[in-house]
């Protein structure tokens, strides 16, 4: 049976305070990580574990960019120059300077969640700006950031050797948001990462391929 509009659960909103929060654990455990281990190889990942917080400091800017002009683009992103570093490196705007080293890139990620934080907060809520896989809001924005967080600091966590498990319901909040398909019975951070690739989930296989739906919620 099909749940009515008056029985239907109400899904929690994503809000600019989980952003904050997913950005402010993050950083908390990658400040754990050994000072010599920043060149390993981020989980399943290409990329090494300072081109990762890159990346990971190179979306919440973006994601924050996208919000900030006064009409957003609906055909494209803000033209900011995204290149890499070295071939097979991600194409980033964001880079963080190597002389600063860890507590410098760390600073980095710290200061580009803070940016779309302020963006989330303060953009009208039927805002609508251009993403890849379609429109999306500002709680959109916000979830897909804090999805950037939470699986990238998982891919970070494996390349240093750090224990990563964020709060269950953060995860739930973004699954919700974003991947209204996934299972709910299961745990969420397990969900999370099947959902995003990276693992298997009981009674689901792991994905070889997965995107998730940004598009504004009723």
């Amino acid at each position: 049976m099909v749940p009515s509009a008056e029985t239907a659960p109400t899904r929690s909103p994503v809000t600019a305070d989980d952003v904050d929060l997913a950005v402010r654990l993050a950083v908390a455990a990658l400040r754990e990580a050994p000072p010599d281990a920043w060149e390993a190889k981020a989980g399943s990942l290409e990329w090494d574990c300072w081109e990762t917080v890159e990346h990971l400091s190179d979306d919440l800017f973006a994601y924050a960019a996208q919000l900030g002009p006064g009409t957003p683009p609906l055909d494209g992103e803000v033209p900011f120059v995204w290149e890499s570093r070295r071939p097979g490196g991600p194409a980033n705007a964001v880079h963080a300077d190597r002389q600063a080293g860890a507590a410098g890139l760390l600073q980095v990620l710290e200061a580009c969640g803070a940016l779309l934080v302020a963006m989330v907060r303060t953009t009208p809520p039927r805002t609508s700006a251009h993403h890849v896989f379609g429109a999306s809001d500002p709680e959109g924005f916000a979830a897909m950031g804090i999805v950037e967080t939470l699986v990238h600091t998982h891919d970070l966590a494996e390349g240093l050797g750090l224990t990563w498990s964020p709060p269950a319901g953060l995860c739930s909040r973004v699954l919700a948001r974003l991947f209204p398909e996934a299972p709910a019975s299961t745990d969420p951070w397990p969900t999370l990462l099947w959902a995003t690739g990276r693992a298997e989930l009981a009674g689901h296989g792991r994905l070889t391929t997965w995107r998730w739906d940004g598009t504004p919620r009723p």
